[in-house]
């Protein structure tokens, strides 16, 4: 083979080659594109998984915060109504001494015992107070008893109680608490109400 012949031929083995070379970096590069724009998808869809996982969580923590602190505020609201009604009572229990050798105090007591007469509805009662009251009500039993067709017996026994009457008839079956302990217990949730709705307005 002359010289200008090989030479020929080896330029058309170098082109040959650097075609085959081309072809093979396009082919290249086009597979590292794909994977590059299929990887880039895979990653978005993950960026966006992530995201939404990570908005979830934060109004899960949202909604546990606003709970909790809602809770927190209605418990200390509670306190504090809890607080004010004991005050008032207690304010009320000291204020009975002070007005116990009055007529209004009297008046009260005959109250409670007509109440509690008519609540136990029975011929004959014992009628039970504290020590202080004993002379009062004796009185006030004794009044009624010439008004009423109910025999009214008070007991000697004093019971631990601010104030009031308990009623109960002769036989012990049935009985009205209608001392002042047991009056303001049955008060405590309807001053709560209406406290718990001064907090609301």
């Amino acid at each position: 083979m002359d010289t200008p012949a090989l030479e020929r031929t080896i330029t058309k083995v170098l082109s040959q080659a650097e075609s085959d070379m081309i072809s093979k970096i396009d082919s290249a590069y086009e597979d590292a594109v794909n994977r590059l724009i299929s990887s880039k998808n895979a990653i978005e869809s993950d960026y966006s998984r992530i995201i939404e996982g990570a908005r979830k969580q934060a109004e899960n923590l949202k909604r546990q915060i606003v709970g909790s602190s809602r809770l927190s505020a209605r418990n200390k609201q509670l306190l504090l109504v809890e607080e004010a009604v004991t005050r008032a009572f207690e304010k009320a229990k000291a204020n009975i001494d002070s007005i116990r050798e009055s007529e209004k105090y009297v008046f009260m007591m005959k109250k409670l015992l007509e109440d509690g007469l008519k609540a136990v509805n029975v011929e004959e009662v014992v009628i039970e107070c504290n020590a202080k009251d004993k002379n009062v009500v004796k009185k006030i039993a004794s009044e009624l008893e010439r008004n009423t067709k109910v025999r009214m017996q008070v007991s000697e026994e004093a019971i631990s109680t601010l104030g009031g009457v308990r009623v109960k008839s002769k036989d012990g079956s049935v009985v009205y608490d209608n001392t002042l302990d047991s009056r303001i217990e049955r008060l405590k949730p309807i001053i709560r109400k209406d406290i718990a709705m001064m907090f609301i307005k």
